[in-house]
């Protein structure tokens, strides 16, 4: 998003109070993507490209289509426009109804490159054969993030915009029988308190129009009813301009039916068995987790909607707490539902290996194109400071995923030596107290000692302890040669155990909960707070090393009924937080219901004097009650069932008929109270831990109520 593009939203919506001035806004409108670039279809069909975290290339930062006949265009009109996903595809139908004529559009990423490929059908009454009218396509370019020092090179049926490395190319299948350039909003203009309305009347005025800018007004004529627009990004050196042109026209020419668009859709997403229950949710968040995924694996947290840091820190990175607890999530969703997800776990597995710090831990923030460190607020370990500007709970849900993908048996190069130096750097940040030092919790708001950050490195110790046998006493030189006494496996049951006992220094009898933090100074906040209902999966991790010897390595300890760790006092504690935290954090009005944050959240309310609705705690609500139903299950424990119906009353909520899943089947972050989704959209968090308790409820026999015998 440009400078300009965001003063222009900015004219347009300073003072709404649902939306926050500034922003690219995704709650509307599908994405397609999946094998490189992630284009967002709006629902009027404007084109937007947010893969650049993903890519390394800008591509479109505006567009607008429409229909053209005698010179006179008709811009379609969201309201006028309905909008689908084809099959379990990411390949976009849009269908435009105007005064003349109905337009039906498919788009598609394709790697590097993206199809619009349009049918016309005239209106009865509009007295046009099909072949009258054109496809009218405004496309503002930003090759290397620029919308300034750009130029163009034109050809017969293509346009090609660049900047220096990034070259940009707009084609047609059937032609362009007009061609315009368009220079960017001028300083006046965007100064004037009126937004602008674009694309302008040509400017004959201003000879440089034409070519020194990355903006241009095409029409596509329509032959035998069908046209097809293409769009490339590509880089200089390594992609040379009659290459770039030639991959386009094959695509033309192998692409060109909407049958054909979707076999190669088809491609780009895990298929579902039929098998699978809830399989609509299944399908939606495998699609989901596919559009934000990078070539190498790693994920944004959603689309960056807020580029420019005015109402956020960004979402376009990746950051190791949400990518490893998906990758876990995934893991385990895979082993219960039979995904065929192996490629994906390696990717992971390999991702994480190849980005570990020297110290053994894990970076804030990376590009995910490539794992390099990308802007962030909580790099201390890198900057020599104190570990208070430090995320440790990041470090303990890589060490979680990369034990369990070990057990599971993803093979991946250097794993072994990666996991004993991420323990040794778990153990740099606990405390002699048994719980982890002073530092940034998990929304990224505050520091302190907290309960979430104790409940993930009480899971990570659990997992490998679980998953780590065989493990070398030392790492390959690393940061903590000979660190351990014992095997590693050994250590971390220890470790594990400190842990467990410590979590009673932050017990709330009056409140019958954990407390979401111990202050900087030493004092206990007893906030409820929905990231403690981590502490669910965390038991169910540590029960059951009760009775597996550190020497087993079976798949998946989330499946096993070994149990016996958690005694009956711990398990009454975990039941009193789980149900606590769930009551706590609830709201419902007449439009939504869920779980907000934690007591006291003020982030992005706006007007609104309560705290705002949040996807992921809600799903995390869900999983948590999921796992402890799991747990009580194996400990023979009647309240089983009254948390598995918990946990399927608030996986209804976020499930694609739930009032907090948008028709397109995307999570947003969060939603006031009058229903209006807000932020990241779709975010890829919720969609994990939705598709993880599918898994869990259903292992286990839970995802359907036990029908109720009827009276004789």
């Amino acid at each position: 998003m440009q400078l300009r593009d965001a003063l222009d939203d900015y004219k347009r919506n300073a003072g709404h109070d649902r939306l926050f001035a500034g922003e690219r806004r995704t709650v509307a409108g599908r994405f397609t993507g999946g094998d490189g670039r992630l284009l967002h279809v709006a629902p009027d069909g404007g084109l937007r490209d947010f893969g650049y975290p993903l890519t390394g290339t800008s591509g479109l930062s505006r567009s607008r289509f429409g229909l053209a006949v005698d010179g006179d265009v008709t811009w379609f009109d969201p309201s006028r426009s309905r909008q689908r996903y084809v099959d379990d595809t990411p390949l976009v139908e849009t269908v435009h109804e105007t005064d003349r004529a109905t337009v039906r559009r498919y788009d598609l990423a394709i790697g590097d490159a993206h199809l619009t490929r349009a049918t016309v059908e005239p209106d009865p009454d509009a007295d046009r054969d099909a072949d009258d009218f054109a496809l009218v396509a405004y496309a503002a370019f930003a090759p290397d993030g620029r919308d300034e020092r750009v130029g163009q090179l034109r050809y017969d049926d293509a346009v090609e915009v660049y900047h220096a490395d990034e070259h940009d190319y707009l084609a047609s299948a059937t032609g362009l029988s007009d061609l315009r350039g368009q220079l960017p909003p001028t300083f006046p203009e965007v100064l004037d308190d009126a937004p602008m309305d674009l694309p302008r009347d040509r400017d004959a005025a201003r000879y440089d129009e034409e070519r020194l800018s990355g903006e241009v007004v095409v029409e596509a004529p329509f032959e035998d009813a069908a046209t097809t627009l293409g769009t490339l990004l590509s880089d200089r050196s390594e992609t040379t301009r009659e290459a770039a042109r030639s991959r386009l026209s094959e695509l033309f020419a192998e692409l060109d039916s909407a049958s054909a668009l979707a076999d190669a859709a088809a491609g780009t997403t895990p298929t579902v068995p039929a098998s699978v229950p809830e399989r609509e949710s299944v399908v939606a968040d495998l699609r989901v987790l596919s559009l934000l995924s990078a070539e190498t694996g790693l994920r944004i947290a959603g689309p960056d909607f807020d580029p420019h840091y005015q109402h956020s820190g960004g979402y376009g990175y990746t950051w190791f707490r949400d990518d490893a607890e998906i990758s876990t999530f995934l893991l385990e969703s895979d082993d219960r539902l039979e995904l065929g997800l192996d490629d994906w776990h390696a990717r992971s597995a390999r991702m994480y290996v190849d980005t570990q710090r020297p110290d053994g831990s894990w970076p804030h923030r990376v590009w995910p194109r490539n794992g390099a460190l990308a802007p962030g607020w909580a790099n201390a370990r890198i900057e020599d400071g104190p570990d208070v500007d430090y995320q440790a709970d990041q470090t303990g849900s890589v060490i979680a995923f990369l034990a369990r993908a070990r057990g599971r048996g993803v093979d991946v190069d250097g794993l072994d030596p990666v996991l004993v130096d991420a323990l040794a750097s778990l153990d740099s940040t606990l405390a002699e107290d048994g719980r982890p030092v002073v530092c940034q919790n998990a929304w990224e708001d505050s520091v302190g000692r907290f309960t979430h950050t104790a409940a993930t490195f009480l899971e990570a110790y659990s997992a490998l302890a679980r998953h780590g046998a065989g493990l070398a006493g030392d790492g390959n030189d690393g940061p903590e040669d000979d660190e351990f006494d014992d095997a590693p496996a050994d250590h971390a049951r220890d470790r594990a155990r400190e842990v467990y006992e410590a979590l009673d220094d932050l017990w709330v009898p009056d409140r019958g909960c954990y407390a979401l933090r111990e202050t900087d100074h030493g004092d206990v906040d007893d906030r409820l707070d929905s990231a403690t209902l981590e502490l669910a999966s965390a038991h169910r991790a540590y029960d059951s090393l009760g009775d597996a010897p550190s020497t087993e390595a079976d798949s998946s300890e989330a499946d096993s009924t070994a149990g016996g760790a958690v005694d009956d006092e711990r398990l009454d504690r975990l039941v009193s937080h789980v149900e606590c935290v769930v009551d706590g954090l609830a709201r419902e009005t007449d439009a939504i219901a869920g779980l907000f944050r934690y007591e006291g959240d003020g982030w992005r309310r706006a007007d609104q004097p309560g705290e705002k609705v949040w996807t992921v705690s809600t799903a995390w609500g869900a999983h948590a009650c999921a796992e402890t139903a799991a747990l009580l299950s194996d400990h023979d424990d009647p309240r089983a069932e009254r948390f598995a119906e918990r946990a399927r009353e608030l996986l209804g909520l976020v499930s694609p008929a739930g009032a907090l899943c948008e028709p397109t089947g995307y999570l947003p972050e969060q939603f006031f109270d009058d229903g209006t989704p807000d932020s990241a959209t779709p975010l890829g968090w919720p969609h994990a831990i939705r598709l993880a308790t599918i898994g869990s409820l259903d292992a286990h026999g839970l995802l359907t109520a036990e029908p109720v015998p009827a009276d004789d």
